[in-house]
């Protein structure tokens, strides 16, 4: 079992401050055994982690500080928001963070949430779905744009006169899609995602999920282990590890490959808790699957 850190609090204080602790939070990651770095792809704080008045940065950009600041480490956002930016635009920025990481980039896309950020900084944010349908083309085109196929798109949302896009990524960007709803994302799932990342936290209802994403590879006609599956485990491992350890044994039995956590809101010090999980939690991971 593989461990990926999620960082989303850049903590209330001096700008100077957030660019030294972000890359040493990539480093420590690496350093400890993580295979992945991911980023929240928001502009104001979430409301359920801290005030929307706390520092927050953008997401693609801090991608690329930190892969300067790293080697090895897989870098992407969990996830992009498919109304923040035009596919074009998005293609074109996560090829540029492969090519600078040397083949380290992912594309983890959803069809976005926080209308609050929305409204206060102008995104339209049309109904979900309509946002479902920019998330499917957006997939479309990316794929498009990391293909030999340089021609039109043309779709109900996005229309694209050429889909150039040079240079190529180094390593075709991993798609992943978070979520876990089974009409329409699980679909998705099914016919574009290289990894899933899912929400559930409960290893019965994640059983019932797989099931669903089965059915939907089949409809589709896709070998269902071609699609690597990732959870967010986001509890502390140290306040209960018996727990931790027998519900991240029930996710790999499900055949889940990598867990993801990270510092929670307002720890003092991310990047010590995030060397703790490389010292203690990573060995004992590496022996799960």
């Amino acid at each position: 079992m593989e461990l990926a850190i999620h960082f989303i609090d850049f903590l209330p204080g001096e700008a100077a401050a957030l660019g030294p602790t972000l890359a040493d939070a990539a480093k420590a990651a690496e350093q400890g055994g993580a295979t992945l770095f991911t980023l929240a792809d928001h502009f104001f704080q979430m409301e359920a982690m801290g005030r929307a008045e706390d520092p927050f940065l953008e997401g693609y950009t801090s991608l690329g500080f930190l892969a300067g600041q790293t080697t090895t480490i897989d870098l992407s956002l969990l996830v992009t928001g498919v109304t923040y930016r035009y596919p074009g635009l998005l293609a074109k920025a996560v090829t540029t963070l492969d090519v600078l990481s040397q083949g380290r980039s992912m594309l983890g896309l959803g069809a976005a949430w926080y209308d609050r950020e929305h409204a206060a900084l102008g995104f339209p944010y049309p109904p979900l779905s309509e946002r479902f349908e920019m998330l499917e083309e957006t997939l479309q085109i990316c794929r498009q744009m990391w293909s030999d196929n340089d021609g039109p798109y043309r779709g109900k949302h996005y229309q694209l006169a050429e889909t150039i896009c040079q240079p190529q990524p180094i390593r075709r960007p991993p798609i992943l899609i978070g979520g876990d709803g089974e009409k329409k994302t699980l679909r998705l799932v099914a016919q574009y995602a290289d990894i899933w990342n899912s929400t559930t936290s409960d290893a019965d209802e994640l059983e019932h999920k797989i099931d669903v994403l089965n059915r939907h590879c089949e409809t589709v006609g896709r070998d269902p282990g071609e699609i690597r599956k990732t959870v967010g485990l986001f509890v502390n491992p140290f306040e209960d590890p018996d727990g931790y350890f027998k519900t991240v044994e029930r996710y790999a039995e499900l055949g889940v490959e990598m867990v993801n956590t990270g510092p929670f809101p307002g720890n003092p010090d991310p990047v010590g808790f995030i060397r703790r999980l490389g010292d203690e939690l990573v060995p004992r991971l590496a022996e799960i699957g």
